[in-house]
């Protein structure tokens, strides 16, 4: 199940029934679990910690230093959870002091050429498009979804089953729920089919628009407008996590 032009450091750790193609480098202090598909000419470096039945198309280069010149050498690791797929080409770099480590959950799709800089926390069931570029310490939240060529600023978060237009720059906060697109990118609505695919029921998505309406739409100051909503709309983990979302947002979000 390994090539013998493969090139593994004795002191890398491989689990059990992987598959690695020709021609993959793997460095010292690697960690990678069972049943990970590596392809040909995947680079696999320094720090990385993979579990299992992850996916790596032809050349993958997970775990290289940060393209960041405060970066000094220090230990810092890439972990990456179950289940991912990694198309042609996609970079995911180490940590830096900030954080310590850039994280990807599990169960995300990473098309053809996604670069995931350091520090950024991937959560579960994402799906990032062709060539969409990450800046460092970015967050994105569970089941989001960004089309090709997204750009998307340092510090930024996006919020859960969100969807993100191909092409559009993301300078500031994405909210959850929601559709953003356009140049530069706005606030297009909810993203009710997306919404509807992943079993929200009626009132839920009414309510999550009601809520916007009120964010979005009406004037007067953020914290009487998140007040409104507290007042108006039923209490629910959505709704909760829309005005969590907004109250702890440091670079305010795309409207």
């Amino acid at each position: 199940m390994i090539s013998p032009l493969a090139y593994i450091h004795p002191e890398a750790v491989i689990g059990e029934n992987c598959e690695i193609g020709p021609f993959c480098y793997i460095d010292k202090n690697v960690v990678i679990g069972d049943n990970n598909l590596i392809m040909n000419s995947v680079t696999i470096l320094y720090g990385a910690r993979i579990g299992n039945n992850n996916k790596f198309f032809p050349g993958a280069v997970i775990s290289a230093i940060p393209q960041d010149l405060k970066f000094h050498g220090e230990e810092t690791t890439v972990e990456i959870g179950n289940d991912n797929t990694f198309r042609e080409n996609v970079t995911v770099n180490r940590g830096t002091a900030a954080k310590n480590k850039t994280v990807v959950g599990s169960n995300n799709l990473f098309m053809e050429g996604v670069h995931i800089a350091h520090d950024d926390i991937i959560g579960n069931e994402c799906i990032i498009g062709n060539g969409t570029k990450l800046a460092g310490e970015v967050t994105i939240d569970d089941k989001a979804i960004l089309s090709a060529n997204v750009l998307v600023h340092q510090f930024t978060r996006i919020g859960s089953y969100c969807m993100v237009g191909g092409g559009t720059k993301i300078p500031q906060d994405v909210l959850p729920y929601s559709l953003i697109a356009r140049e530069p990118g706005a606030f297009c609505g909810l993203n009710t089919v997306g919404l509807r695919r992943r079993g929200f029921e009626r009132n839920v998505i009414d309510n999550i628009h009601r809520a916007y309406q009120i964010i979005i739409q009406e004037g007067g100051l953020l914290k009487d407008q998140l007040k409104k909503v507290e007042e108006e709309i039923p209490s629910s983990s959505e709704i909760e996590y829309i005005l969590d979302f907004i109250r702890t947002s440091s670079r305010g979000f795309i409207r």
